[in-house]
């Protein structure tokens, strides 16, 4: 990845969850100077080790980093609350970024801003869509993630006067040992996966750290604004994956496949999230240059297997 024009002052939230870690990672690698807001002592030693600033605070009160968020260049948004309250801390935390980089800062004895906004949505939003799609599909949000589509138009409507805003849509996650690929890497290890429905829906996919790269490339692209996918394009269908990982394991793992009103049931609407069929495509993001390295779990599995036990170790 290219260098950054310039070392930027960049607030990151969720900085010790699945995304923003690696997302930190990558911007401490591409040289900025990275303010991360967490929880407690314990997660702020952990950012300082991997070479961030950490300030003590909670996303539901603004109080806690508004001050630190207005004197960065920049804020990415990588946290989410899976709580009741998580729409409503996600939107606090939303306006509280929008006002912070959007408040003039002076320099060299004028007013300037060229200040930016990333927020972390995601392809749920998109809805089923078994043909490919780009970024410029209309969304059409499962139950699950019905309230996302309306706080990405709250981000993408706020950019101008210098302040830019992009949205991310990461495909689901793979990579280390969390996340929903390690969840299902650990079923298989205990020798019985479920998969939701008949496992012939396809999965839009994206390594961590190339995930990563997408964000920090979009740090220090001054003209990237708007919407971006992030996905490997490998169009894997779930009995695919599975049967991948299957050769590397000590015994083969049972598959059950659930149906849907069962797995409603058992898992609520994540049930339909995990039972999407989607095929996405990111031109916009490829556009920046950005290549994924790994392009597929089927094709890396045995690699994929040794980092998530590997993160089983660590935690």
């Amino acid at each position: 990845m290219p260098g950054p024009r310039h070392t930027m002052r960049i607030f990151l939230t969720g900085a010790t969850g699945y995304i923003g870690s690696s997302v930190l990672d990558a911007l401490v690698r591409a040289g900025h100077e990275v303010t991360a807001l967490v929880r407690d002592n314990e997660k702020a030693a952990r950012v300082t080790a991997r070479g961030a600033h950490p300030i003590i605070g909670n996303l539901a009160e603004p109080d806690s980093y508004r001050n630190s968020a207005e004197g960065q260049d920049g804020c990415i948004h990588t946290a989410f609350e899976s709580s009741a309250r998580g729409q409503a801390i996600d939107r606090t935390a939303v306006d509280t970024l929008i006002a912070a980089v959007k408040r003039p800062r002076t320099s060299g004895g004028g007013v300037s801003n060229g200040r930016f906004l990333v927020f972390t949505s995601g392809v749920w939003v998109l809805g089923n869509v078994p043909e490919a799609v780009d970024e410029a599909a209309p969304v059409n949000p499962i139950a699950l993630v019905a309230w996302r589509p309306v706080h990405e138009q709250i981000v993408l409507d706020a950019a101008g006067d210098g302040v830019r805003t992009v949205v991310v849509r990461p495909g689901i996650v793979y990579g280390g040992g969390r996340g929903i690929i390690g969840d299902l890497f650990r079923s298989a290890v205990n020798g019985l996966v479920r998969v939701v429905g008949d496992g012939s829906n396809h999965w839009a996919l994206v390594y961590d750290r190339d995930l990563a790269d997408l964000y920090a490339r979009l740090a220090g692209s001054r003209d990237a604004s708007g919407v971006y996918h992030a996905n490997d394009e490998a169009d894997e269908r779930v009995n695919d994956i599975v049967e991948a990982i299957s050769p590397y394991l000590n015994t083969r793992p049972d598959v059950r496949h659930v149906p849907m009103e069962e797995a409603r049931a058992k898992m609520g609407p994540y049930a339909d999230a995990l039972a999407l069929d989607q095929v996405v495509r990111s031109p916009r993001a490829r556009a920046l240059g950005w290549a994924p390295t790994l392009h597929s779990i089927a094709g890396n599995a045995a690699r994929l297997l040794d980092e998530w036990r590997g993160g089983q170790e660590q935690g």
